[in-house]
C-alpha cells in the first residue's frame, strides 16, 4: 500500500496513513472513466427545451386561400410549418438525456480517477481542519500552509461531523475549492480538480484504520 503523510490544518505532520490499493493502486481505465464522465454530464442536462407543433400554436385554423384558381400551391392552414408563426416540424421536445451506467463501471471509474491522482502525488490526508468557527480567512491560511493555495482543490468531508460542517462553510466562498460529502465522491469531480484532500474519516477503504502516531 502507498503511504501518505497525515497533515494538520497548519501544514505540520501528524503521522502517516496507508492508501488502500483497491482504491488508489490500480491501473487507471481511461475508456471507462470517459464513458462514466460523459454519462454524468448527460444526466446533468436539463432537457427542458421545447418547440410547438402545428397542433399547439395559437393561430386561426381557417384555410389560407381557396383551393383552386389562384395559380399557387394549395394551403390548408396557417399552422403548417412553412408559414411564419406556424408550428415547428420535428423540433425538440422535453426529454431525459440520462444514460444507463452499471454500478460496477461507476465504481471502477472512481477507483481509476483516485489511482491517477495518487500516482501523481496529488492526494492529501488531513487529521482535522480544526476551525473553531466558519471563517474564509482561516480556510485560505490552511490551504496556503498545505501548499495548495493556488490550485483547484476537492475537499472530501463527512457531512455528519460538526467540525466538517464548519469547514464546509469556511471553504464556501473560495472559487478554486469544491467541497463534497464522502458519499457523493465521483470520478468527474476527482478528475476536474488538481488535488484531492481527505480527512482521516473520509479516505475510501480506510474505515476503522487510524493514522500511525
Amino acid at each position: 500500500m502507498a503511504t501518505v503523510a497525515v497533515k494538520t490544518h497548519t501544514g505540520a505532520d501528524s503521522g502517516s496513513a496507508e492508501l488502500d490499493e483497491h482504491w488508489f493502486g490500480i491501473q487507471p481505465n481511461v475508456p471507462v472513466m470517459h464513458q462514466v464522465v460523459v454519462a454524468q454530464l448527460a444526466a446533468a442536462r436539463s432537457g427542458t427545451q421545447s418547440t410547438k407543433t402545428r397542433a399547439e400554436v395559437a393561430i386561426s385554423s381557417r384555410k389560407q386561400r381557396r383551393q383552386k384558381g389562384g395559380g399557387t400551391s394549395r394551403q390548408g392552414s396557417a399552422r403548417a410549418p412553412q408559414w411564419v408563426g406556424g408550428g415547428v416540424a420535428l423540433g425538440p421536445k422535453p426529454r431525459k438525456y440520462a444514460q444507463r451506467t452499471p454500478k460496477k463501471m461507476i465504481n471502477l471509474a472512481l477507483r481509476s480517477a483516485l489511482s491517477d491522482r495518487a500516482s501523481e502525488g496529488k492526494v492529501l490526508v488531513i487529521k482535522d481542519w480544526g476551525f473553531s468557527a466558519p471563517k474564509t480567512k482561516d480556510a485560505v491560511a490552511a490551504l496556503k500552509a498545505l501548499g495548495i493555495g493556488h490550485d483547484k482543490v476537492l475537499i472530501v468531508l463527512d457531512g455528519r461531523n460538526e467540525a466538517d460542517k464548519t469547514a464546509d462553510k469556511s471553504f464556501a466562498n473560495l472559487t478554486t475549492v469544491q467541497v463534497l460529502d464522502a458519499g457523493q465522491l465521483n470520478a468527474y469531480d476527482v478528475l476536474t480538480n488538481d488535488w484531492i484532500v481527505f480527512t482521516e474519516a473520509t479516505v475510501p477503504g480506510n474505515r476503522g484504520q487510524e493514522a500511525a502516531k
